[in-house]
């Protein structure tokens, strides 16, 4: 049985508020969460966008669930020196509960740091290097580097007994392929399933049939479908863009232009929208059979205490009664 997660989304709650959804999510059965780490949210009516790493502190303080949290070592606006020490540190005070998932960005959060937007080519080459420098400090290294990352005599005073998890960002089979050559597990989001299994498989192809698939699950619930379908255009449109396209938009007024048009149509591949609870556990049974061994629920409305409650009460129940769904580990 895939475990089933909750997504905390620092683009729609302050960080205060967020606390207390995520504990709320524990209390209901949520078994695991997810924390996104941005600078700006996706679009100006969202309107927030906390410091992910200060809010995990307190988040794993007040629960006991294992995070997950996606982030950038790209040298912009981390260095992969500072992402391996928060990581570490985190690490050491909640052992065996984080897991750190890398990529290659996106211009929202890293133009406005001013050291430019690289191609997606340099990119990838900057994200690979930067892993390479995260796993050897993990590993109680001294790393001096001249690459597109500079470090001179670096290390880490404050190991954790058991390094964190470094998965990989991946939206294309191209990109999980060549993640499978050194992350510790694929994480990637809902789509189309055909293209969901293309994406698993490339992965487990080039990384091997042991490794962990997380996959996070963009989803809007709501009491009436009307409210579902208007919650998931107001909130999160911009979803419909192409990866593509959404990397290289530096604010959330570009994002809101690009998607002024989009409708419910548009979001029909990426955002899961019904105001049926048991849709819901259909569609999240049907990614779990894919042999996914964590889903991160991503209710894209403002109106996630009832998302969670009733998703306490009868999703969650459901899945976790299914015996048609196969067994992963955490």
């Amino acid at each position: 049985m895939a475990v089933i997660g909750y997504h905390a989304s620092h683009e729609q709650f302050a960080p205060s508020e967020l606390l207390d959804l995520v504990g709320q999510a524990e209390a209901a059965g949520f078994a695991a969460a997810m924390s996104s780490d941005h600078l700006a949210p996706w679009g100006e009516r969202q309107g927030q966008s906390g410091f992910a790493w200060s809010w995990l502190g307190a988040a794993m303080q007040a629960t006991r669930l294992p995070f997950g949290v996606v982030t950038t070592p790209i040298g912009l606006r981390y260095h992969p020196l500072l992402v391996a020490q928060a990581a570490a540190t985190l690490a050491q005070m909640y052992p065996g509960r984080l897991a750190v998932i890398l990529g290659s960005g996106e211009a929202l959060n890293e133009r406005p740091f001013g050291a430019g937007w690289p191609g997606k080519q340099e990119r990838t080459a900057r994200l690979e290097e930067g892993v390479g420098i995260i796993q050897a400090l993990l590993d109680g290294q001294e790393v001096t580097s001249s690459g597109f990352h500079k470090l001179e005599a670096a290390r880490l005073y404050s190991l954790p007994d058991q390094a964190p998890a470094l998965f990989a960002a991946a939206l294309t089979p191209e990109t999980a392929r060549r993640a499978g050559a050194w992350a510790a597990g694929l994480a990637t989001i809902n789509m189309p399933r055909d293209r969901l299994r293309a994406v698993i498989d490339a992965f487990r192809d080039a990384a091997g049939e042991a490794r962990p698939v997380h996959v996070q699950v963009h989803l809007s619930y709501a009491a009436s479908q009307a409210e579902a379908e208007r919650n998931a255009v107001e909130q999160w449109r911009t979803n419909a863009l192409p990866g593509s396209v959404a990397a290289e938009l530096c604010s959330p007024a570009m994002f809101d232009a690009a998607t002024r048009h989009m409708g419910v149509k548009d979001l029909a591949s990426s955002v899961l929208i019904s105001s049926d609870p048991s849709r819901h556990g259909e569609w999240l049974h049907q990614m779990a059979a894919l042999g996914v061994e964590r889903l991160l629920l991503h209710n894209v409305g403002r109106n996630q205490r009832a998302f969670i409650d009733t998703f306490g009460r009868q999703v969650l129940p459901q899945l976790q009664s299914d015996p048609g769904q196969a067994a992963a580990p955490a």
